[in-house]
């Protein structure tokens, strides 16, 4: 199985980006599955239904997110349907949506860090009792860890090493070069990077995001514009085994 995972999607230039490159990627890598986080989807902050859509209608399968899920409110009602769109699994009982589902012959997993983040239950163990209690599940478990801290998100994957297909990194949109296989089989980077303006700052518009840090005031931060950047990891996995065969970037530019 051939599993595509892209980096956070920032705004209106990221959702262009995904629809321009991801059907020419899917026939030309011959993918099986698209994960992207959509958590910044909506303006570069959180996810509509319209804008979750027009991904879906781009190839894009499974949308996960993180901490920014919640910013437009009128996704919440749908958390609970059977539409694909996860929050981290690692949030309190009884918070509206799910952690995890079932695509494609694989199983998708999300979870927030906590190390400069909310303090959210433990990521390390959610995990471990997701993977106890599921009475079935495919050998293919490809898991998006939303984290901050890069050595937390190194921690999970060599925590899962071989449990999973693979750990992938977001939510820092800086991609990183360190994508391999772990001893026991499993597929980790982390960082895929993000999926927006190039000419930004993680995304936004640079004069607005130095005036924060300038002036420390709160102000608005609109999407970037200009040509993006692509972000993802094509991760190759053996159906059988769910042993991760090999992950390489596939980065692309776009006008």
């Amino acid at each position: 199985m051939r599993v595509l995972m892209v980096g956070d999607v920032i705004g209106r230039p990221g959702r262009r980006a995904v629809k321009h490159l991801l059907p020419d990627l899917r026939q030309e890598y011959q993918i099986d599955l698209v994960i992207a986080n959509g958590e910044n989807t909506a303006g570069g902050f959180g996810l509509t239904m319209p804008t979750a859509q027009e991904l879906f209608a781009a190839g894009v399968d499974v949308l996960t997110s993180g901490n920014h899920i919640w910013d437009q409110k009128e996704i919440i009602p749908y958390l609970d349907t059977d539409v694909p769109i996860l929050r981290p699994l690692n949030y309190p009982p009884g918070v509206p949506g799910r952690g995890f589902l079932i695509r494609e012959r694989a199983l998708i997993i999300n979870a927030m860090g906590r190390t400069f983040m909310a303090p959210l239950e433990c990521p390390f163990r959610t995990i471990d009792r997701l993977l106890a209690e599921l009475p079935e599940r495919p050998p293919v478990i490809i898991v998006d860890f939303h984290a901050e801290a890069s050595s937390e998100k190194v921690a999970m994957g060599w925590h899962l090493d071989g449990r999973v297909s693979a750990v992938v990194g977001t939510h820092t949109h800086v991609p990183t070069c360190d994508a391999k296989i772990l001893a026991k089989g499993t597929a980790h980077v982390t960082d895929v990077g993000m999926t927006g303006p190039r000419d930004s700052i993680i995304g936004d518009d640079p004069g607005a995001v130095l005036k924060r840090f300038l002036a420390q005031t709160p102000g608005r931060l609109p999407v970037a514009e200009g040509p993006v950047i692509f972000s993802s990891v094509l991760i190759d996995v053996d159906e059988d085994s769910g042993r991760a065969r090999s992950i390489r970037r596939i980065d692309r530019e776009v006008e």
